[in-house]
């Protein structure tokens, strides 16, 4: 019996904030994405993922762009 192709993933969840770390170097700031952050289902908290671990500076949780798109793996813009 043949199998149909279907689309098993499942859809992709936007992050609610976007992680960043600023570095302030004189009069300006630097900000680097560095992760993002979900929401739990619950309402009570949240899941922040980072790709990497900064020891400087800190780190700001910003709403995304309107106009970024909506992918799981990308936390906003380069």
């Amino acid at each position: 019996m043949a199998r149909e192709k279907t689309n098993q993933n499942p859809p992709l969840n936007a992050p609610d904030y976007l992680a960043w770390h600023v570095t302030q170097k004189g009069d300006k700031a630097y900000w680097n994405k560095v992760g993002a952050a979900w929401m739990h289902k619950d309402g009570r908290g949240y899941t922040l993922q980072l790709e990497t671990c900064p020891i400087n500076g800190r780190i700001v949780l910003r709403l995304p762009p309107e106009d970024a798109p909506e992918t799981a793996n990308d936390a906003g813009r380069a």
